[in-house]
């Protein structure tokens, strides 16, 4: 399977999508983390605002290693920002805190689509490790039942992509509107924050793209779609 010139066909264009996207951001990013916010609050600052401003007091603002590396924890109720985002007052950083943010929001408002990426968590993690093992085994071995239970397994990995584009868009929204009405940024600022927003909501729609396609390359192989079963 991983030699299969048919594999690199459905492959290579998300592939390319994916280093577009993250490029962009990378971009994007380092564009505005050279524009100071009109406040000149912090990324933590500015999430801190944030999440109290909407009644949130029970999640904690962390710095945590790594570029971009900016994530929302909840299980542990933690919000964890990257160095270049946690001290610095640029308009990346307090974009991308007040987007992880969102994400705290979401959770203490019980949003659905986001209770329901978190519950696939463990069930995604499985399936992405094990779909490739089982599916390349049942082509080396001709058992077509093996190659339907690849499908399946990686079939759950590409419902979480998906899920995961509400979840993302949504946070996003949320650090739009705060960001203005928190007089984080000023009304001018807004696009120029929402463009760090938007190029990294780009990243997860092409990873949905690429687990569409590595998806469609399972099902045709299993001969699910476009007669491509293989006979070898």
């Amino acid at each position: 399977m991983f030699y299969d010139p048919v594999y690199f066909m459905f492959l290579i264009p998300g592939l390319i999508l994916a280093g577009l996207a993250s490029l962009l951001v990378k971009v994007t990013f380092s564009r505005y983390s050279k524009v100071r916010s009109y406040s000149g609050m912090t990324g933590a600052q500015a999430a801190e605002r944030m999440l109290r401003a909407n009644g949130v007091f029970d999640v904690r603002v962390e710095q945590t290693q790594g570029f971009l590396s900016d994530h929302y924890d909840p299980t542990q109720k933690a919000l964890r920002l990257s160095p270049g985002v946690y001290g610095s007052n640029s308009l990346s950083a307090v974009g991308v805190a007040c987007h992880e943010a969102g994400h705290a929001l979401q959770h203490a408002a019980e949003y659905a689509p986001l209770k329901v990426r978190t519950a696939l968590v463990p069930v995604t993690n499985f399936s992405s490790m094990f779909a490739f093992y089982v599916f390349g085994a049942g082509l080396l071995f001709r058992m077509q039942p093996l190659i339907y239970v690849g499908c399946a397994l990686f079939a759950v990995a590409f419902l979480f992509a998906v899920i995961t584009l509400p979840v993302e868009w949504d946070a996003s929204a949320r650090a739009k509107q705060h960001l203005v009405m928190a007089g984080i940024v000023s009304p001018d600022q807004e696009p120029q924050a929402g463009r760090v927003l938007n190029a990294a909501f780009l990243t997860y729609l092409a990873g949905a793209v690429s687990s569409l396609l590595t998806l469609l390359y399972f099902l045709f192989r299993a001969g699910l779609i476009g007669g491509g079963r293989s006979r070898d």
